[in-house]
């Protein structure tokens, strides 16, 4: 019979929740800004560094849910065979990818994120300069969102496009905004969400 008690990832729920709230905070006020000073050595064009750090984001996301997908499936196909309770075989997935989080092959994401980086149609670097550069807050915001998966209900980040109406509930105005202006020139850092629902903030531009 199938207990009733829920896994030790679903006991854990709130705050490995809460603690990577705080990391994803944490990495827009640290990680972001070493990154955007780092970039400013090879690029004076400051709306394409923030351009940068903000699809670096987004790839980072894409590309740690991709990965937590393929490691579930495999999880789930290993656990299966001699899976008999008394958790359900997903909460014992569940659990087992919480156990071993550092299975997560994190620089393949990286790498990944990179790739796609260098054949995005909204950003250009100097040749002889690599994203690599930047591969310090790109692991960190693979990390996280991979761990973000894990939750129930699981983290994203919101979808943003360039000339989008201003949202007060998603975004914060980045300073140099034109604060009259309705809509976004382009996106500083993602909003986090739970369920459409935006529990921290982003940073966009707005300008006429």
């Amino acid at each position: 019979l199938r207990s009733c008690s829920p896994g030790r990832a679903r006991r854990t729920n709130a705050s490995r929740r809460a603690c990577l709230v705080t990391r994803f905070g944490d990495i827009y006020a640290q990680e972001r800004l070493d990154a955007e000073t780092l970039l400013r050595t090879y690029i004076s064009d400051m709306e394409m560094v923030q351009r940068i750090i903000y699809i670096a984001a987004v790839e980072s996301f894409h590309a740690a849910k991709m990965a937590y997908r393929q490691f579930k499936i495999r999880v789930r196909e290993t656990l299966s065979l001699g899976h008999s309770g008394p958790e359900s075989l997903e909460d014992t997935v569940l659990d087992y990818i919480v156990r071993h989080e550092d299975l997560y092959d994190v620089q393949a994401s990286v790498n990944e994120v990179i790739r796609s980086m260098n054949i995005s149609p909204k950003i250009s670097f100097p040749p002889e300069i690599d994203f690599i550069v930047i591969s310090t807050l790109i692991r960190e915001l693979c990390r996280v969102a991979f761990s973000m998966q894990t939750l129930v209900p699981p983290l994203d980040i919101a979808f943003g496009t360039d000339g989008e109406l201003f949202s007060e509930t998603k975004y914060h105005r980045s300073f140099d905004s034109d604060f009259t202006a309705a809509l976004v020139a382009y996106h500083v850092w993602p909003a986090l969400m739970e369920n459409d629902v935006v529990i921290v903030k982003g940073e966009a531009v707005t300008k006429r």
